[in-house]
């Protein structure tokens, strides 16, 4: 005792002396590369190792980029001093960086001195990318900053506060390559602001406050992001020149018709959705002219300047707009169209007359259909009000592998010839209920299927006979009954499937034996006992949570030991005395 306290006060004193002591700064170094991100740092480091090319020094405190010797600087290609509170940039310290390439920036407060450090950027002779994003900075300082830059090749002026992009601002960066503008307040372009821009390939203008693009003549843009502005309008000009677009997104406005793209182009994604777009017809010049009639949609032009822009288009997104038609005259010009999404509009039902061409809903002839015959792999009609889809619908989709139906009202049809299963023959053209429900039966590419939150209560027998499902989403569906016979046919392709939040038990569920089911969820059901045909599939996942499962029975613990790998069991009424199958 006496020796502790004979050296206690030695040891307070080292403690003492050790915190007194500053650490040192936690930088990482490589031979090439030092990082300092958030060390604390208030200045730049006073030398680099011989061969750092890299410095990162984002996340500190530095509010100066100033030194007058910066042994070690001369050979740095890559500057990051991102999220400090720099507000000056000296003259003499970018003259001592003549090999910088890239200078990273963004969210300082470079507003506050931005004429000086605007004409200590001149010294900038080889940088190629600059950030400058986040530093609240209106346009005519952004302009400033850029303005004898001519080797620049990407910029970043995301988050500032500029207002319009004047005639000549980007004059001395005849090479820029790309351009991000997002998430200012530019209401305004200027005709010829990109007009020095020759080598342009993307543009990022999204989350601004532009109103309307007109005489769109960037011809070389390949990616042009126009999302969460408020145009209403969108047309290109006419030119000798194909434009160069492949990605067009101007989702999140305010866009009435289908924008007006120039005949000779290369879009392959275009992103109309979150819009109020009810007609695919070009705009008209009333805007009273608002909502297509049945049949003038079924009457589009074959040389309508829409659909002769989109030959290339692979990608379509018009989900969240106000169309009441599936206009599938105007899809069938689209030859390259593989992913389509008309998800969250105000479909019904989608009528034989618009497929094929014909006036009656109920025309759904073979020979127009051949020509109707859409190369659609995957289709979105989530969230519409649609009734009913015919059968000349799948038919004029032969390509189609995935078809998203969830949050409508359909009822699928019991398969023709159900009672063997056997093979459909030609009565499967005829819903066997006159009509009033969707044949998803025969529909021989079809491998992906979501019918969640449809108000189905019943399943017919082998509804899906016939179809290659590997996927089956009937979640949402209030107590649907599944008899045993309803997934007749699907024994040997099934691999994932849903029930979730049905309120079924284990007498509105006789699943049968599907020996190649991976992937299954039962969850927010009322079931007591797992149905007895799963014990023979080769479950990788499970999930029965929210259920009134007490205990898991044997068949289960002999078959799924040996392939399951994950199971979900919350929320259920376990007996303490019967947890053997957690041994197993």
């Amino acid at each position: 005792g006496c020796l502790l306290l004979w050296l206690l006060p030695s040891l307070l004193r080292a403690q003492s002396n050790s915190e007194a002591r500053p650490r040192a700064a936690p930088c990482q170094q490589s031979p090439t590369k030092v990082s300092c991100k958030g060390a604390g740092l208030r200045k730049l480091p006073k030398e680099l190792g011989q061969g750092v090319k890299y410095l990162e020094l984002s996340n500190n405190f530095i509010q100066n980029l100033s030194g007058s010797s910066m042994p070690g600087f001369g050979q740095l290609e890559y500057l990051d001093v991102c999220f400090n509170q720099l507000e000056a940039v000296s003259a003499t310290t970018l003259a001592q960086l003549p090999q910088l390439r890239s200078l990273l920036l963004g969210s300082n407060h470079l507003d506050r001195n931005y004429l000086a450090n605007g004409e200590a950027f001149r010294l900038l002779r080889n940088i190629e990318v600059l950030d400058l994003s986040a530093n609240n900075l209106e346009s005519h300082m952004a302009a400033w900053y850029v303005s004898n830059l001519t080797g620049l090749r990407m910029l970043d002026l995301s988050g500032n506060a500029m207002t319009r992009l004047p005639a000549g601002i980007f004059w001395s960066t005849p090479r820029l390559r790309e351009l991000d503008l997002s998430n200012n307040y530019i209401m305004e372009i200027e005709e010829g602001a990109f007009e020095a821009l020759e080598e342009l390939e993307v543009v990022n203008l999204a989350l601004n406050s532009l109103h309307c693009i007109s005489g769109f003549s960037l011809t070389q843009l390949q990616v042009l992001n126009l999302s969460h502005n408020a145009l209403e309008s969108f047309a290109s000009e006419e030119g000798a020149e194909p434009y160069l677009l492949r990605v067009l997104d101007l989702s999140h406005n305010r866009l009435l018709y289908f924008p007006e793209l120039p005949k000779a182009n290369y879009l392959t994604h275009l992103n109309l959705s979150n819009n109020l777009i009810a007609s695919l017809l070009p705009g008209p010049h009333h805007p009273g002219e608002f909502v297509l009639r049945y049949k003038e949609m079924a009457r589009v032009n074959r040389t309508s300047r829409p659909a002769a822009g989109l030959t290339h288009v692979a990608a379509l997104d018009l989900s969240n707009n106000r169309l009441r038609l599936f206009p599938f005259p105007f899809f069938r010009r689209l030859g390259s169209l593989h992913s389509l999404s008309l998800a969250m509009n105000c479909l019904q039902d989608v009528a034989g007359g618009s497929l094929a061409g014909g006036t009656q809903p109920s025309d759904c002839s073979p020979a127009p259909l051949e020509r109707a015959a859409l190369s659609v792999r995957s289709l979105d009609l989530h969230g519409n009000a649609i009734r009913v889809l015919p059968r000349c619908f799948f038919d004029s989709l032969p390509q189609l592998e995935m078809i998203d139906l969830g949050s409508n009202s359909l009822q699928p049809c019991e398969s023709p010839g159900s009672g063997g299963g056997g093979n459909l023959g030609g009565g499967s053209r005829t819903p066997a209920l006159g009509g009033t429900c969707t044949p998803f039966y025969n529909v021989p590419r079809l491998k992906h299927l979501s019918l969640c939150k449809n108000n189905i209560t019943r399943l017919h027998p082998y509804a899906f006979n016939q179809t290659p499902l590997l996927s089956l989403d009937l979640s949402g569906n209030k107590d649907l009954v599944v008899p045993k016979e309803a997934l007749g046919g699907l024994g040997f392709s099934l691999q994932r499937l849903s029930l979730r939040g049905n309120q079924m038990d284990e007498s509105k569920a006789e699943l049968p034996c599907l020996d190649t089911l991976k992937v299954l969820d039962l969850s927010g059901n009322h079931f007591s006992l797992l149905p007895p045909g799963l014990f023979c599939s080769p479950l990788e996942s499970l999930d029965i949570r929210n259920n009134n499962l007490s205990m898991l029975e044997g068949p289960a613990l002999a078959s799924w030991p040996r392939s399951l790998k994950d199971v979900s069991v919350a929320g259920n009424p376990f007996s303490c005395c019967s947890l053997a199958w957690l041994d197993a």
